[in-house]
This record gives C-alpha cells, structure tokens and sequence, in this order.
C-alpha cells in the first residue's frame, strides 16, 4: 500500500511517549506515491486549518519515501498567448517528520550510506580479526561519509540549477513560439 497509517492509545504506547498514552500516537508511513495537485486546492485549506479551539498535542511520527507531488497552478492566465507556469515537482526521496510532547514538529531525514560503503565494511569485516588493516578500512569508510555527503548534495544543487536554467530557457523559447516542443 501506498499509505499505512497506526494508531496507538493506551499503556502499550507508553513505549513511544509519556503523552501518547492518553492522546494516543500516530505513525504514518507514505511510499511510493504519486499524486497531481492544483494550487488552488492548496491556497484554499487554509481556512480549514484554522480553529479557535487549542488541540491536544498528539505525538506522532510520518514517514515519507519515494514520493513524488506536481503542484499545478489553474489560476486564469494573464496573457492568452503566454504558455504560462511551469508545475512544479516536489520529489522526497526520504524524510521522517517528528512531533513530540511539547507539540514542536521536527524534519529529519535518515543518514546516507552508499551500498559501495557497505560492500567494503562487509568485505572488511570477513577478514580475520588479527588483521591489522580491518580498524584502519573501516576508519577510513567512516571519514569519508560526510565528505561525500557534501560532494553529493553539491551535485543535487548544481543539478536543481541546470534544470531551473533549462525550464527558464524553454519558457523564454515559448513566448515566441508558443507551439515549440521538444
């Protein structure tokens, strides 16, 4: 399924929080979904959200992986010939949404590890432990993590730029012709 939602009330929920036994806890897991929206749709649940009434605090965890949203702005269009807004997507590969007794929500995402990384722990870790180049292997893989961390998320902006770039460029192509396609 793509959404798989629990909810835990009670003296077993204890486990997750000092308030979850009374308010209860919500864990959500969202996976793999898909899903087209409008702005329009967005710009109008503010009302919905808004109560005079102070809720309880329920704890609760969501976790969302390899999800894909397309807002899509319907709003009227200001010039007829213009081919108007690109959507645009918001891709979360994974991240993890915690709320906690004191009500504060926070955004974490899990730690990184590449599967080369793993492969050379394993391997490391099948040689005989008298090996002195075990320590030293794993040490080493350990180190570089957050160098890579940052060497990837440089390449993510660089490529969120290339992209902005290129959509920029076809919306400048369309205003002449509005008909070009790729």
């Amino acid at each position: 399924p793509e959404v798989c939602v629990r909810l835990e009330v009670g003296p077993s929920a204890a486990a997750r929080s000092p308030l979850a036994v009374q308010n209860g806890f919500l864990h959500m897991l969202v996976r793999s979904y898909t899903a087209e929206l409008f702005m329009s749709f967005l710009t109008n649940l503010g009302p919905f959200l808004e109560d005079e009434i102070i809720p309880e605090v329920m704890p609760m965890e969501i976790e969302i992986v390899n999800t894909k949203i397309t807002l899509k702005d319907d709003s009227p269009q200001v010039y007829p010939t213009s081919p108007g807004p690109v959507p645009i997507t918001l891709a979360v590969d994974h991240v993890i949404v915690k709320r906690g007794d004191d009500g504060v929500f926070w955004l974490t995402a899990p730690p990184v590890v590449l599967l080369e990384q793993i492969s050379a722990v394993r391997s490391a870790l099948q040689e005989p432990l008298g090996t002195h180049g075990l320590f030293s292997s794993v040490l080493s893989l350990v180190k570089e993590v957050p160098e890579l961390q940052r060497e990837l998320q440089t390449m993510k902006i660089a490529l969120a730029e290339a992209n902005m770039d290129k959509a920029r460029l076809l919306q400048e192509i369309r205003k002449y012709n509005p008909l070009f396609q790729l």
